[in-house]
C-alpha cells in the first residue's frame, strides 16, 4: 500500500498529538461550513485542529430500489461520458380509456376515420448534453411479457416482451423540449408546452374505435382491467445514439394518448378527439450503466486504495471509505468532526453536472446492512418514519466547492465508549432503506428524485494532492 509522507519528524510531538496525527502530520486549513453548532477557536492551547486522512475503494453499486408510479421516469442513451462510459433507459408504462363502462369515442357507426394518433409524453427534464438528438420508439408490450399492474419493477428489471411492428417512433433534440407548440387543427388552433409528442400509426387508433363495452372478448371497455387484456401497455425503447436522457412524468395530465378521428354528427362531418390517461398503476423504467473510461479502469484494478473516486447517481457506482486514524484517538471533547469531499474538474463536467444530492451511510461488518448515523442524522418521527435534514448533515455542494458530512457525534462516540469504527459508504440513490440500531427500526431515506441524474468524481484518500484528499478534519479539546 502506498504510504503518505510527513513534512517533519512526528517522534517529537506530545503524545496526545501523536494519538490524533496516526494519518498525517501536514496542517491543512479548512473552513467549517456544516453544522449548526457553536464551535470554539482553534487556539492550539485548548482547541486544537487536526486531519484524519481516508483509504477509499470504487465499487459497482447495484440498485434494487423499487419504481413507483409517482416516479419521473428517465428515458434515452448516454453513449459516451469519458469518465463513467454509458447509459441506457426505456419505460414501460399502461393507459384507460376515460370511464369504465362508457364507450370512449362519439357514436361507433358514426365514425368516419382515424386522422392521426399521438402519444403525449409530459416533459420534467433532461440530463447530458442538450444538442444531441434522442430517438424513441413506442412498442406495445406483449400480452406474454408478464408486465403486471399489481408489481413494483425494479430499475435492474430485465426487459419485458414486446409485439412488433413498431407503433410509432420520434427524434428529437433534448433542449428543444421545451418550446412552445402549435397545434393547428382544422378550425381550433392550441399551444402546448413542455410535451413530447410520438405520432403513432393511425390503424391502432383505428383499433381501439373497435373495443366495446360487451362481455366478449372485444368488450375491452367494460373495465380497465378488461381493456388491459385487449391493451397491456406501451414500450418506449431508446435507440443507442445520443448523450442525453429525458425526464417524463407519466402521471402527469400531459402524459395521455390522443386518438383524433371524424364523425358524422347530425348529418355533417365533424372532428374530435378522445383521451386515454396513464392507468397510475405499475410502471416501469429500466436503467443500465456500462462501465467506461477511468471509472471501469478503477473497478478493475484489484487495490483497495483507489486515488479517485466516482460517484454516479443511481444505478451505477459509490465508494467505501474507511478512517483507521479513527481507532487510535484518545478521549477527547470532539467539537465538530466532518468528512470532505472535494470534486475534481472533468473534460466533460459543463454536459454532466453533479448529483442533486448524496448519501453517506455506515455498513455493517458483514456488509449487508446499511446503517444510519443516528445521532448525526436520524431522527425518529411521530409516524415511526425518519427524516433527514440533508442541509444539516451534509450532501450539497457547497459554496467553496465542497461536499462535508457532520459525523461529530458518530466520532465522539467512538472516542468515548471505543465504539465499532464503520467502514463508511458514499453514493448518490435514488432512495434507500437504512437500519437505525439506536431506534431498531428500518427507515426509507430520500436523497435524489431522479434516476441517472448527475456524477462526480473525488479526489480519493490517496490522491496526489493532499489538500483535495477526501479527509476527516476534527476539531477538539482536552477533557
Amino acid at each position: 500500500m502506498r504510504k503518505i509522507s510527513n513534512s517533519f519528524n512526528c517522534r517529537f510531538l506530545l503524545p496526545i498529538a501523536i494519538l490524533l496525527l496516526v494519518s498525517s502530520c501536514r496542517k491543512i486549513n479548512d473552513s467549517t461550513t456544516v453544522g449548526n453548532g457553536i464551535i470554539p477557536a482553534v487556539d492550539n492551547i485548548s482547541t486544537f485542529e487536526t486531519v484524519l486522512f481516508t483509504q477509499t475503494d470504487n465499487f459497482f453499486l447495484t440498485d434494487s430500489t423499487r419504481v413507483l408510479t409517482t416516479d419521473v421516469m428517465a428515458l434515452g442513451h448516454i453513449q459516451n461520458d469519458e469518465a463513467v462510459g454509458q447509459l441506457h433507459a426505456d419505460g414501460y408504462f399502461s393507459i384507460v380509456p376515460p370511464n369504465a363502462m362508457i364507450y370512449p369515442f362519439y357514436v361507433k357507426d358514426s365514425i368516419i376515420a382515424v386522422d392521426s394518433v399521438i402519444l403525449s409524453l409530459a416533459y420534467e427534464g433532461n440530463y447530458g448534453d442538450t444538442n444531441t438528438t434522442s430517438t424513441l420508439r413506442v412498442f406495445e408490450i406483449s400480452q406474454q411479457a408478464g408486465y403486471t399492474d399489481t408489481t413494483l419493477y425494479r430499475y435492474d428489471q430485465q426487459a419485458f416482451a414486446i409485439n412488433n411492428p413498431e407503433l410509432g417512433s420520434k427524434s428529437f433534440l433534448l433542449k428543444r423540449l421545451k418550446d412552445t407548440i402549435t397545434l393547428i387543427r382544422r378550425r381550433d388552433t392550441t399551444k402546448v408546452v413542455n410535451v413530447l409528442r410520438i405520432p403513432l400509426a393511425n390503424s391502432f387508433g383505428t383499433r381501439l374505435t373497435r373495443y366495446d363495452t360487451t362481455l366478449t372478448s372485444n368488450g375491452g371497455y367494460r373495465s380497465d382491467s378488461l381493456f388491459k387484456k385487449v391493451f397491456r401497455g406501451f414500450a418506449l425503447l431508446a435507440d443507442n445514439v445520443g448523450n442525453g436522457l429525458t425526464y417524463i412524468n407519466p402521471t402527469n395530465s400531459n402524459t395521455k394518448l390522443i386518438v383524433y378521428y371524424r364523425v358524422t354528427k347530425n348529418g355533417a362531418i365533424d372532428t374530435t378527439f378522445t383521451e386515454f390517461y396513464h392507468s397510475k398503476t405499475t410502471q416501469a423504467n429500466l436503467v443500465k450503466r456500462t462501465p467506461g473510461g477511468e471509472w471501469a479502469t478503477y473497478l478493475a484494478n484489484t487495490q483497495t486504495r483507489d486515488e479517485k473516486v466516482f460517484v454516479t447517481a443511481s444505478p451505477g457506482s459509490g465508494a467505501t471509505i474507511k478512517i483507521p486514524g479513527l481507532d487510535t484517538l484518545s478521549n477527547v471533547v470532539i467539537h465538530k468532526a466532518e468528512l470532505i469531499l472535494t470534486p475534481l474538474p472533468t473534460s466533460q463536467q459543463g454536459t454532466y453536472v453533479f448529483p442533486s444530492s448524496l448519501l453517506l451511510d455506515r455498513i455493517n461488518p458483514r456488509g449487508d446492512t446499511a446503517l444510519t448515523f443516528d445521532l448525526d442524522m436520524a431522527v425518529r418521527d411521530n409516524y415511526g418514519s425518519f427524516t433527514y435534514d440533508i442541509a444539516r448533515f451534509g450532501g450539497l455542494l457547497l459554496r467553496d466547492s465542497t461536499y462535508r458530512f457532520d459525523i461529530t457525534r458518530y466520532v465522539q462516540k467512538i472516542v468515548t465508549n471505543d465504539s465499532t469504527n464503520y467502514t463508511l459508504r458514499v453514493s448518490a440513490p435514488g432512495r434507500t432503506n437504512l437500519y437505525s440500531p439506536l431506534y431498531r427500526y428500518w427507515g426509507l431515506v430520500p436523497v435524489n428524485d431522479r434516476v441517472g441524474y448527475g456524477r462526480v468524481v473525488f479526489a480519493g484518500g490517496d490522491y496526489i494532492n493532499p489538500a483535495k484528499r477526501m479527509r476527516l478534519r476534527i476539531v477538539y479539546s482536552k477533557p
